[in-house]
């Protein structure tokens, strides 16, 4: 069974449904992810390299003990610069990034489930902050790199997680359910120099044992490594304030038109606003 006829199964028929209360859960991830950190998970390394056409030479070279391991690999750092201009806005992960305007308090996706910033901060009043920002997504395929940066110096909060499902992060499954609300997060606010008070949230999607974030509050550098997600697709959202930042133009035009736009790690999405 492919994929996408696999995905139809779980989230299009009833006894797929039934199916997926499991595969969402939590009990299922965690033994997913023993496995996939155990030495006997080194099998799956080299079908997941053809499969999905990664380039190992991008990579630096090592030996790894699991396929956690190796999807946590890290790049060669030449490969993800950051850019040396501080008020350049900068991806801080790959993945496909839609942008939307935070209207009301809600961010009202095209084909998708809408969702309150409230809800996707588990009731944190701080959400009342980003009427009339912007929300960036950027959701994670299993072939793209796995970890993840700071966005711009300054200090962070603490990590604050949320329990909650492992539903996928693919499009099926985000035009049936609300799952940035529903399936589990982590988000820190990241008090910067220059975006001010930005939430960055880590989601968990199916098979995702774990987001692992590297610090507690304190101090931040801008691309400094910030976490990892380990197996499977993923999302990081980060709410911007409003009037902080303008993005460039073909980022918003292509999410109206329901595009995502593939962007990288350190890849410039627009620049501070000066008179904040």
């Amino acid at each position: 069974m492919g994929e996408s006829r696999g995905l139809r199964f779980l989230y299009h028929t009833a006894p797929g449904r039934t199916v997926l209360r499991a595969l969402s859960g939590r009990v299922v991830s965690r033994l997913c992810g023993r496995f996939l950190d155990s030495p006997l998970s080194r099998p799956l390394i080299g079908p997941f390299v053809r499969k999905n056409g990664i380039r190992l030479s991008d990579y630096v070279p090592q030996v790894y003990p699991s396929f956690n391991a190796f999807f946590t690999r890290p790049i060669r750092p030449e490969l993800r610069p950051f850019p040396q201009d501080p008020a350049a806005l900068a991806a801080p992960c790959d993945g496909l990034l839609s942008v939307y305007p935070v209207e009301d308090g809600a961010v009202l996706p095209v084909k998708q489930s809408a969702y309150t910033i409230g809800d996707l901060l588990g009731g944190d009043p701080l959400a009342a902050g980003y009427a009339g920002g912007y929300c960036l997504v950027f959701r994670l395929c299993v072939d793209h790199y796995h970890r993840y940066c700071y966005l711009d110096s300054g200090r962070k909060g603490g990590n604050r997680f949320l329990p909650g499902r492992l539903h996928t992060v693919r499009p099926i499954a985000l035009e049936a359910y609300p799952v940035f609300t529903q399936n589990c997060r982590e988000y820190t606010v990241l008090e910067t120099d220059h975006f001010g008070s930005v939430v960055q949230v880590e989601v968990g999607a199916m098979l995702v044992g774990r987001i692992e974030n590297l610090h507690g509050p304190g101090p931040i550098t801008r691309g400094a490594e910030k976490g990892r997600f380990l197996y499977g697709g993923s999302t990081i959202i980060l709410l911007l304030p409003p009037g902080r930042v303008r993005l460039t133009p073909a980022l918003l035009e292509n999410t109206r038109r329901g595009v995502e736009t593939p962007v990288r790690m350190g890849q410039v999405l627009g620049h501070a606003c000066l008179e904040a």
